[in-house]
C-alpha cells in the first residue's frame, strides 16, 4: 500500500531515556511519521476523552487551520465515539461499510453534500479506555484489538494511528505503563502512536499551575483537550504547533505554552533533540 510504503520506519534501540516528568524508561517508538500530507481525512474512534470540548477531531481542525500558510492542507474527520468504551466496543469493520459513516457531510450553507468515494478514510486514530491497556484483565484485549484494528483499517486503505491517553491525576504511575502499552502495541502493528499521556506528565510537572484535569480526575478540561490536540497536530503532521494562532478559546499565553509542551513532548518521544 503506498501511504503505508512510503511512512518513515525508523528502528531505535529499545531503550528510551528516563523521562524529566517521573515516568520510567520505555520501549522506542518504530514509527515516526506518516507519509507527509497523505492523510487528510481521518476516522476518531475512541470514547469520551475524545468528544470532552467540543471534540478532538475538531480542535485539530482549528490547529490545521490556524498554522503557517504553508503547513495549512485539506482536513476533514469524523468521529466515532461511545462513553467509557475501550476498543473492543467498536466494531471498526462495520464503520467502512460503503455509503454509510463519512458517506456524507454538511457545506458551509448547511447543506448535506455527498463525499467522494470509495475510499473516504486515509488515517484511523484508535483510543483505548482510559485503564484498559494497563489492566490485568484487559490488557490482553487491548493488544488483540489493537491488531485487529490495524488490520481492518489497512484493509480499507486507511493507516492505524495510536493515541496513547494520559494518566489520571491521583495516579502518575500511570503514564509510564500506559507509554509502554501503547507503544509497544504500535511497533508490533506498525502504527504511529500519539504520546498525549507524555504530553499531560510534561505540563504537569513543569507547570503544575495548569488545569488540565476534570474534577473527576480523568476527563480533560479545555486546556487538557487542547494539549492534547496540540500533540496530535505535531504526531500525525510532523510539524510545530508552536506557532499557531488557534487557541480554542484559551488565553494566549497558557495555549503557546501548552502547544511548546506539545511539540516537545512528540520530539523527546521520537528521540529527536529538543530546544
Amino acid at each position: 500500500m503506498p501511504c503505508r510504503a512510503a511512512r518513515l520506519l525508523i528502528l531505535a534501540a529499545l531503550a528510551f531515556p528516563t523521562w524529566h516528568s517521573g515516568a520510567t524508561a520505555q520501549t522506542a517508538p518504530a514509527v515516526l511519521a506518516m507519509q507527509d500530507g497523505a492523510a487528510t481525512r481521518f476516522m476518531w474512534v475512541g470514547n469520551s476523552f475524545f468528544y470532552y470540548n467540543n471534540g478532538m477531531p475538531a480542535l485539530v481542525q482549528g490547529l490545521v487551520r490556524g498554522g503557517p500558510p504553508a503547513d495549512v492542507r485539506p482536513y476533514s474527520a469524523t468521529m466515532i465515539t461511545m462513553g467509557g468504551s475501550g476498543l473492543d466496543w467498536h466494531d471498526l469493520e462495520s464503520y467502512f461499510r460503503p455509503g454509510v459513516v463519512g458517506a456524507y457531510s454538511f457545506d458551509g450553507g448547511n447543506n448535506i453534500v455527498r463525499n467522494p468515494g470509495p475510499k473516504l478514510y486515509d488515517a484511523v486514530v484508535l483510543m483505548d479506555c482510559s485503564q484498559c491497556p494497563i489492566n490485568p484483565e484487559f490488557s490482553a484485549v487491548f493488544t488483540r484489538t489493537a491488531r485487529m484494528d490495524s488490520e481492518v483499517a489497512r484493509r480499507h486503505g486507511a493507516e492505524p494511528v495510536l493515541f496513547m491517553s494520559w494518566a489520571y491525576a491521583d495516579r502518575p504511575e500511570m503514564t509510564a505503563q500506559l507509554a509502554e502499552a501503547y507503544t509497544t502495541a504500535g511497533n508490533d502493528n506498525g502504527a504511529l502512536v500519539i504520546p498525549a499521556g507524555l504530553a499531560f506528565a510534561r505540563v504537569v510537572a513543569e507547570r503544575p499551575d495548569l488545569q488540565l484535569y476534570q474534577p473527576d480526575k480523568r476527563h480533560p478540561t479545555l486546556a487538557g483537550s487542547y494539549l492534547a490536540a496540540s500533540t496530535s497536530y505535531a504526531a500525525l503532521y510532523g510539524r510545530s504547533p508552536e506557532d499557531n494562532s488557534y487557541t480554542a478559546g484559551l488565553d494566549a499565553d497558557t495555549a503557546r505554552v501548552l502547544r511548546r509542551a506539545a511539540w516537545q513532548t512528540v520530539e523527546a518521544y521520537q528521540g529527536k533533540p529538543t530546544n
